[in-house]
């Protein structure tokens, strides 16, 4: 009956359309006169007349029609339709022939498919009315409009979830938590479908939403983190207003509840008890304590703090903030014999207090901490610690500097034994009695050399020198008056030999090495060797300076050109010392102007003259000295040519090697025969008693009978160097025999020249005849050198006499 009803109200609307139409086409046809020109032609356009020809309004189909047949949707309609079918109705555009289609001849519009007005909310199309003979257009193409007419077919939904909302706890009544929104795909401009309302379907009891904005709001004042810190709310939202039979859509909003500060600290327990050695180092943790709070994040950040006057005094509190814990530390050494026990009253208290709840209490808490102080053995205690001893530098070996005193701070109160550490004190200056702690001086002081001295001084039980204690001491000397006063420097003054009297040469400054107290005075003069000089004069300028002044006008640098003037400074004691320096002022040639141009360098000494007596003693040493050095001149010669003469009898370290033959025998001029010379004495072995003629028996005459060949050097068969042999033994034993003679590793012999050359030789001594008649008693004339070989050949020939005779 729906349908029926629905399709009649569409063709009463079609038709009251088509009626004004109609109404409107009479009108215009009654204006214009009948048979004036069909319509599209191009004269009536050209004429400038208006004229309407469609009949129609604007079209509506509703969506999700769901029945069987197609659904018309309206009708087109030409004014020159007269209904004989001549005109054909054609449309284009959206949907055309295939969404919607048209009767041809009748104009009426179906619509063939199902329509959701939230996928296209309209169609546009154009209309054409055309001659169904020649296919023109009848009528210009209008375009015209299908709108989809709305259902409430969507339900609303909620597009941002999900939603999680926070709100601080202990909120007050309707605090703002978050908003929610539903969307509705529902047309908002036809009829109430997308017009949504909200209501919270669970969770009501602490929590509301505005039904048209969907604020969430508190509905209670005591929502406590500490109790639940989360809820979970469901929100509805209703389309058609919330009417009967709107559609719906739910949500679950997720609340945190955030935390304040609404919790003050608590101690689990109300006291806490720890122990710790007497001889803990300041700043050693004794333990940890820590109040509990329900809040978290920076609600729990807290301080600690000692409350008591005796605990803030021993004990230090601080705060760990990472575990938010109390660190209790030691401030002072503890002392077991003092006092055993300590109460220390701790206190937390919350860094950050919210204003909004101090009404509900106060937001610290304390409790009591008993720290019990252990007994250990400790060594001894210096008393009292003063650290500063003085005694005088000329204080003797022995004397007492001071006392030092420690003690034992046990119950037990162990005797103490002292010591000095030696590595403050390796030169031993000072010494300790190891019963009475007395420190004496161990060698003699020195202020001057050292003002200061800085000892160790160790202190140990008697029976256990583990426990030591370590105190340094410092020692000042006080200073004695035991340095003279001397010249500041090695003062040198110039004068002009124009100077008048008066005139001021030099200032003179002094220092001292003592230091008294009162501070230094100094008094000048001339010493008393310079009483007589008129040449200068001194003035004590009392503060602690002198100045020298020209006595006489002008000088002569001809006849002395340096003074050498001595003063007498002394200090103020006491006892008072003195020294002498001497000022030397030089005697110049100056210009006009006063400017020195020339010195000359020859000291004379103010009022000290040499006396013949003197001078002769000086010359007499001078004498001495040159004897002693021309003495030890000729000693040095002499024990040169000494040892020259020994190294000259000593013919192996004089061998000379000669590479040439020579001009023979007799020439002695063109070489140096001394190098052949030889310092040793063959007599000896002519004989026992040294007379050895060549006729006497033993060796002596055995080797004067084989010597006479030695000349003869041709090989032969027969030849003997037996005697050659014997020499060299001869030697070597007079060699192993005498100490006096170095050792010579090495004795090469040389008994053989080689074979003879084809040439017979040139040489006197080459012969075999027995009979020569060759004289050698020239080689008596040759020296001592040759001695030996003039002996052999004398034999030789003296045999041959004997045996031609």
């Amino acid at each position: 009956m729906a349908k029926g009803l629905q399709g009649f109200s569409w063709t009463m609307l079609l038709l009251f359309c088509a009626i004004q139409e109609l109404g409107a086409w009479a009108i215009h046809t009654a204006v214009e006169g009948p048979g004036l020109g069909q319509p599209g032609d191009p004269t009536l356009l050209a004429s400038g007349r208006v004229k309407r020809g469609w009949v129609w309004n604007q079209f509506f189909v509703v969506e999700e029609y769901t029945g069987t047949e197609p659904l018309y949707v309206g009708k087109i309609h030409s004014d020159s339709d007269e209904g004989d079918g001549s005109i054909k109705y054609t449309i284009s555009g959206e949907g055309a022939g295939t969404i919607f289609l048209i009767d041809e001849i009748t104009g009426d519009i179906h619509a063939t498919e199902r329509l959701d007005r939230e996928q296209k909310t309209f169609y546009t199309l154009r209309a054409q009315a055309r001659d169904r003979q020649t296919d023109q257009l009848l009528e210009p193409e209008s375009e015209f409009i299908i709108k989809v007419q709305d259902i409430n077919d969507s339900e609303p939904r909620f597009l941002e979830g999900p939603y999680i909302g926070s709100v601080a706890e202990l909120s007050p009544i309707g605090t703002s938590v978050m908003q929610v929104m539903a969307s509705d795909a529902d047309d908002p401009t036809y009829g109430s479908s997308a017009r949504v309302v909200y209501s919270v379907l669970d969770g009501e009891q602490h929590f509301t939403v505005d039904s048209k904005t969907g604020v969430i709001r508190t509905a209670v004042a005591d929502l406590d983190r500490e109790t639940q810190d989360r809820y979970e709310v469901v929100i509805r939202a209703t389309d058609m207003a919330g009417q009967l039979g709107g559609l719906s859509g739910s949500t679950t909003v997720t609340i945190v509840v955030t935390d304040v500060n609404d919790n003050p600290p608590r101690f689990p327990q109300k006291m806490y008890q720890f122990s710790i050695v007497e001889t803990a180092p300041v700043g050693t943790a004794i333990g940890r304590v820590k109040a509990e709070d329900s809040d978290v994040g920076e609600n729990t950040d807290m301080t600690y703090q000692v409350k008591d006057e005796e605990g803030v005094e021993m004990f230090k509190v601080t705060t760990d903030s990472n575990t938010q814990e109390a660190v209790i530390t030691v401030q002072k050494p503890l002392d077991y014999e003092s006092k055993k026990v300590h109460t220390v009253v701790v206190e937390a208290l919350n860094k950050f207090v919210d204003p909004r709840f101090v009404d509900l209490g106060t937001f610290r808490d304390q409790t009591i901490v008993r720290v019990s102080v252990l007994d250990v053995d400790e060594p001894p205690e210096f008393r009292p610690p003063s650290n500063l001893m003085e005694v005088q530098e000329d204080a003797h070996i022995g004397s007492v500097v001071g006392v030092v005193t420690a003690l034992d701070p046990d119950t037990a109160n162990h005797p103490v034994r002292y010591a000095i550490d030696r590595s403050t004190d390796t030169d031993w200056i000072f010494d300790i009695d190891a019963n009475t702690g007395a420190i004496v001086t161990g060698k003699v002081l020195d202020r001057e050399t050292a003002g200061w001295h800085n000892i160790t001084v160790l202190a140990m039980e008697a029976d256990n020198h583990s426990q030591v204690s370590r105190a340094s001491l410092r020692i000042r000397i006080l200073d004695v008056n035991d340095n003279p006063p001397e010249l500041a420097t090695p003062y040198e003054a110039a004068v002009c030999e124009d100077a008048k009297p008066g005139q001021l040469i030099q200032t003179i400054s002094v220092v001292d090495r003592d230091e008294p107290q009162s501070g230094h005075r100094f008094y000048f003069a001339l010493a008393p060797e310079a009483s007589n000089n008129h040449h200068f004069s001194l003035l004590d300028i009392k503060d602690n300076t002198a100045a020298v002044h020209t006595q006489r006008m002008g000088f002569n640098r001809q006849e002395q050109d340096v003074y050498l003037l001595p003063i007498l400074v002394v200090d103020s004691g006491p006892p008072a010392l003195s020294s002498t320096g001497t000022l030397t002022i030089r005697i110049c040639g100056c210009d006009s102007n006063g400017a020195i141009q020339s010195c000359n360098s020859t000291a004379y000494v103010v009022s000290a003259t040499l006396s013949p007596g003197a001078l002769i003693a000086l010359l007499v040493c001078v004498l001495i000295l040159v004897v002693l050095v021309l003495l030890i001149l000729t000693l040095k010669r002499h024990h040169k040519s000494h040892l020259t003469s020994e190294d000259d009898e000593d013919m192996r370290d004089n061998v000379i090697k000669y590479n040439d033959e020579g001009g023979g025998e007799q020439d002695t001029e063109a070489y140096d025969m001394s190098a052949l010379r030889s310092l040793y004495d063959f007599s000896e072995i002519k004989g026992g008693d040294g007379s050895g003629g060549p006729g006497e028996g033993g060796l002596s005459g055995n080797l004067a009978s084989e010597l006479h060949a030695l000349p003869q050097w041709v090989q032969s068969p027969d030849l003997d160097f037996s005697v050659f042999r014997d020499y060299i033994c001869k030697k070597v034993e007079q060699a192993d025999e005498d100490l006096s003679v170095p050792p010579y590793d090495s004795f090469q012999t040389y008994a053989f020249e080689g074979s003879d050359s084809p040439v017979p030789s040139l040489s006197s001594l080459n012969t075999w005849s027995s009979g020569s008649e060759q004289d050698f008693s020239y080689l008596g004339g040759w020296g001592p050198r040759f001695r030996q070989l003039a002996a052999l050949y004398a034999g030789r020939r003296g045999e041959e006499d004997s045996e031609e005779s």
